[in-house]
């Protein structure tokens, strides 16, 4: 049996780049560079675990991300977009909360940790 490693076109970082970018919502990986616009997404990698089975052999890969919404404005309408994209595209929502208001830059933050099963075996 011979494993198989998901390939750049499988991350889940990548899956979540192409929809978000799609949405025209501004995103970084990490921290965001330069001045920040009004409203932005932040990806932010959580997990990256393989799944064992009785054989010791990882049958899947499990990633999840925390997809980060910054928003000056009403966040609601782009929460439930983002929401949305991510359940058409199969991806898996763990966790969705309002983090808060930042008060210092007058971002609400929410949070939404999306995670992906990959198959490792062939």
């Amino acid at each position: 049996m011979s494993l198989r490693i998901p390939t750049e076109d499988s991350f889940l970082l990548t899956t979540l780049t192409d929809l978000i970018g799609g949405l025209n919502i501004p995103l970084e990986t990490g921290v965001f560079k330069g001045k920040a616009p009004d409203r932005y997404v932040v990806l932010t990698p959580l997990v990256d675990t393989l799944e064992l089975f009785a054989d010791n052999r990882p049958g899947t890969e499990i990633q999840e991300v925390r997809v980060s919404l910054f928003d000056k404005g009403n966040y609601l309408k782009i929460k439930n977009l983002l929401t949305r994209s991510f359940l058409e595209a199969d991806l898996t929502i763990t966790d969705r909360r309002y983090v808060g208001h930042e008060d210092n830059t007058g971002y609400n933050h929410y949070a939404i940790d999306v995670a992906k099963n990959y198959e490792t075996e062939e």
